[in-house]
């Protein structure tokens, strides 16, 4: 499916600019995530999803880093663990369709507006609990917005791709549950990269 036929808005510019390096987006993948920079943007008035709202920063900082975690880990069934505004996992989900993503958000109404963006999205399903509390096991568990090692001990998955500083992939490096690790830098911002890897499972560490 061409790009060609969506509307170069502003914010469809900026992202298409911001990944031509390592994915590309269908039309209909544009949309989907311009409609949820709109909702984010309207639902931010009435609660605290992010401090990032201007379009440019907004696509660095929310949708090229997700989409870049999206591009370098596998298929299957993905958990994003404090999910938040659906950050990496939306985007995620929407990159890839064969992906069953459950965006894990224990801030009762995160999740409410986590419900709302993912209408119509058929592979998310979004989950408004703790990660710790959650039972089931999947193929990756991903995260950004939580402490990494907290994450990796709850065990909900033997692989993992999470988003962080340089420093704190170092902290996490050094903990017995991490069994080994990739980094693999963004590639517009040095201080920050996409640590992938394997850890170790629940009751083994």
């Amino acid at each position: 499916m061409s790009t060609s036929i969506y509307p170069s808005s502003e914010f469809a510019s900026h992202l298409q600019e911001a990944v031509s390096g390592f994915c590309s987006l269908a039309a209909e993948q544009l949309k989907i995530l311009e409609g949820h920079y709109s909702s984010l943007v309207r639902w931010n008035s009435i609660i605290n999803l992010t401090r990032v709202t201007e379009v440019g920063e907004a696509v660095m900082r929310h949708y090229a880093e997700s989409l870049f975690l999206a591009s370098v880990i596998g298929g299957g069934s993905v958990i994003d663990v404090g999910s938040g505004a659906g950050f990496p996992g939306f985007p995620l989900a929407v990159f890839r369709p064969e992906a069953a993503v459950t965006l894990c958000e224990s801030h009762q109404r995160k999740a409410v507006f986590l419900r709302e963006i993912s209408r119509g999205v058929r592979n998310v399903c979004v989950v408004a609990r703790r990660g710790e509390d959650v039972a089931d096991r999947f193929d990756w568990v991903i995260s950004r917005a939580v402490l990494a090692e907290d994450v990796l001990s709850f065990g909900l998955a033997d692989r993992f791709g999470l988003l962080m500083s340089h420093s704190d992939a170092a902290r996490l490096e050094s903990v017995s549950h991490v069994a080994a690790s990739q980094r693999i830098p963004l590639p517009w911002d040095e201080s920050r990269l996409v640590l992938l890897g394997e850890s170790v499972s629940r009751g083994t560490a």
